[in-house]
C-alpha cells in the first residue's frame, strides 16, 4: 500500500511507476533487492522484524514526496512548540509505522492554521483524555467547540466522613487487666480498710 509491497510481514518502498507490474524480491543476509523483469528498481536494508517498513522518498510521485518532506521529526518539532498535549498526541502517532501516519499528523498540525495553537493544543488534550487521537476526533473535538468545554474531574472527591468515634482507637487496644478468682473476697472494706483479706504474721511452719 501507498508505494510499498508486503514481503514476510514486513513493507519496502517501490517507484510509483512500478506499481502495477509484477515485482520479484530477492533476499540476502543484509538487503532486500526488488527487480521488475531484469531491472533493479529498488533495493533496501532487511527490516529485522515484522511490521517495520523501509521507505525512500523517490519512490513516491513528485507531489507527494514534496508533501513527504514535512518528515516526523519536523512534525514533533512543531508539535512540541503547540504544547505537551500536542506533542503526545503526534508522538504516540509516530511511535508506531510513522511514513504511514504522517499523512494524519500533519494533517492534525494543519488545523492550527484555521483555529490557532490554543484551541489545538486544548483538542489534543480532550482527545488524549477519552483515549482517542485520531485526526477526525479531534476535528469533531474542534466544531462541536467541546475544547472550550473543561474535562471532566478525573477522580470524583470523597465525601468527609458522618461520624466520629466516641472513643480513641488505642482504648480498644490497651493492655487486658487480669480476672480475679471467683472465690476472691468482695471489695468491701478489711479490718484494715484495704478491702484484702486479713493476713497473719509469724513463723511459717515448715513441713517435714
Amino acid at each position: 500500500p501507498d508505494c510499498h509491497l508486503s514481503f514476510d510481514g514486513s513493507y519496502y518502498s517501490v517507484p510509483y511507476t512500478s506499481l502495477g507490474h509484477r515485482l520479484e524480491v530477492h533476499i540476502h543476509e543484509q538487503t532486500v533487492a526488488i527487480y521488475q523483469g531484469q531491472k533493479l528498481v529498488a533495493t533496501h536494508v532487511r527490516c529485522q522484524k515484522r511490521g517495520q517498513w523501509r521507505t525512500r522518498l523517490e519512490d513516491y510521485p513528485p507531489y507527494k514526496a514534496e508533501y513527504l518532506k514535512r518528515t516526523p521529526e519536523y512534525c514533533r518539532q512543531q508539535a512540541t512548540r503547540l504544547g505537551p498535549a500536542t506533542s503526545q498526541v503526534i508522538d504516540t502517532l509516530l511511535a508506531d509505522r510513522p511514513v504511514y501516519r504522517l499523512r494524519a499528523v500533519q494533517a492534525i498540525l494543519g488545523l492550527e492554521e484555521t483555529v490557532g495553537p490554543q484551541r489545538l493544543e486544548a483538542a489534543c488534550a480532550r482527545a488524549l483524555y477519552f483515549g482517542d487521537i485520531r485526526y477526525r476526533r479531534i476535528k469533531d473535538i474542534l466544531n462541536a467547540a467541546l475544547d472550550c468545554e473543561p474535562l471532566p474531574e478525573a477522580v470524583p472527591s470523597l465525601p468527609e466522613p458522618s461520624h466520629v468515634f466516641a472513643r480513641a482507637g488505642a482504648e480498644f487496644f490497651a493492655p487486658a487487666q487480669p480476672a480475679l478468682p471467683l472465690d476472691w473476697p468482695s471489695a468491701s472494706p478489711g479490718p484494715d480498710g484495704t478491702g484484702l483479706p486479713p493476713t497473719t504474721s509469724g513463723p511459717a511452719e515448715v513441713q517435714p
